[in-house]
């Protein structure tokens, strides 16, 4: 059985299912180990994780801790709590009528921002000229409709993950902010920020940043640098505002203190700092890695809704969810009624009824003609239907994005 405790109450002879962290955020080089050692207990608290789940049935026991059934119960329940408050963003467009527009922008900021960072590789000063002009075609685009762009920016090649999770981390900061109500003069800087904010990994060895798995303890050590050297080269780069730096400086502080590089803590840390924090381990958590299966939308804010007690802001975690919604746009979900859908757009009254293109019957196994439900419409009226749950793309042999 898989529970949930804390790390206080971490016996040697427990095994460890997971360490209930996101991987930049500690220094192990598995998940998944049985205690052996009271050193392996000092080390967990020491980078900063609060609770790991244990398997019982590999290792000690406690008998009074919740199951991960119980915990995920708990979390799911107040997740659908907050998405049914009213979301704060509005849209222009539906996003069937941006989705090309999107690619156009989301691929023209995928190859500039790589030619920036091959450029720095090579030595060579940021052109701020070339930044802003994707920025503002970003925004545009994700004020028009913010679902278009964000659902372009899961898609990630393994290959080239280091820039196309700046252009994510991007577009994220500027839909974040847009939800918040900042200015368009931060948003614009928030957006120059996210797509700057790992610049500094230019810096890092190629064995170590391209490295197709997890890194030791002393390649960790290394990694954790880049934060300082984005600083150094936003820093040198004329023009850059003040906020940008900012959200590259602090992308990986954390909200008790326990993060990199300065160990900041609650308010010294700034606002776009933190909401950087949450944008760049939600970003990371749904891409595909060589060495990592990204987990759906659904579940990366689940986990980040958990950590929030500890590592992120919690308003700000509500925040952001409601901002991008919980099933946002492009994911593929179970409906009650037993057909799968695609999430085509969302529903700016409550989070957790958007619409949704059906064209499967589980429980005839067989393909339907393809039909939009509102599922914050009655049955009757277009509606009628409810989500069960998210489904994994790679289990139905899905692309989730031809539906949209």
């Amino acid at each position: 059985m898989i529970k949930r405790i804390d790390v206080k109450d971490i016996k040697i002879g427990m095994y460890i299912h997971d360490l209930n962290s996101d991987w930049m955020s500690h220094p192990f080089l598995v998940n998944r180990f049985l205690v052996r050692k009271e050193s392996e207990i000092e080390k967990i608290i020491d980078s900063g994780i609060h609770e790991v789940y244990i398997d019982t049935s590999k290792g000690l026991d406690l008998p009074s801790a919740p199951t991960e059934h119980e915990v995920r119960r708990k979390l799911e329940s107040e997740l659908i709590e907050i998405a049914s408050r009213p979301s704060t963003v509005t849209r222009k467009v539906e996003a069937a009528e941006e989705f090309g527009r999107a690619q156009l922008v989301h691929n023209e900021a995928n190859l500039i921002v790589r030619n920036i960072l091959q450029d720095v590789r090579l030595g060579k000063q940021v052109q701020l000229e070339q930044v802003e002009p994707q920025v503002e075609r970003l925004t545009e685009s994700i004020l028009r409709n913010n679902g278009a762009l964000l659902s372009l920016c899961r898609i990630k090649d393994k290959d080239n993950y280091t820039f196309q999770h700046s252009v994510s981390v991007g577009a994220l900061m500027v839909s974040f902010c847009n939800a918040l109500g900042m200015s368009r003069e931060a948003i614009h800087h928030a957006g120059i920020g996210g797509m700057l904010h790992d610049i500094g990994k230019m810096k890092v060895p190629d064995d170590i940043l391209n490295k197709p798995g997890k890194l030791s303890e002393q390649e960790f050590k290394v990694m954790k640098c880049h934060v300082v050297e984005s600083q150094k080269i936003l820093h040198a780069t004329p023009g850059i505002p003040e906020i940008a730096i900012q959200v590259a400086g602090q992308h990986h502080e954390r909200h008790d203190g326990s993060g990199y590089p300065a160990g900041l803590k609650g308010d010294e840390i700034s606002q776009l700092g933190q909401m950087a924090a949450i944008v760049d381990v939600y970003d990371a958590l749904t891409s595909d890695r060589c060495y990592h299966q990204g987990m759906s939308p659904t579940d990366a804010l689940r986990k980040i809704y958990e950590w929030s007690k500890f590592h992120f802001n919690p308003e700000l975690v509500q925040a952001f969810m409601r901002a991008i919604g919980i099933y946002p746009i492009g994911t593929l979900v179970r409906l009650e009624s037993g057909r799968l859908g695609v999430v085509v757009e969302q529903n700016d009254h409550n989070l957790i009824c958007p619409k949704v293109k059906v064209f499967f019957s589980i429980k005839s196994n067989t393909h339907i003609k393809p039909e939009i439900v509102d599922l914050s419409r009655r049955l009757g009226a277009g509606g009628g239907d409810k989500i069960v749950k998210h489904e994994s793309p790679e289990k139905w042999h899905i692309d989730p994005l031809r539906f949209l």
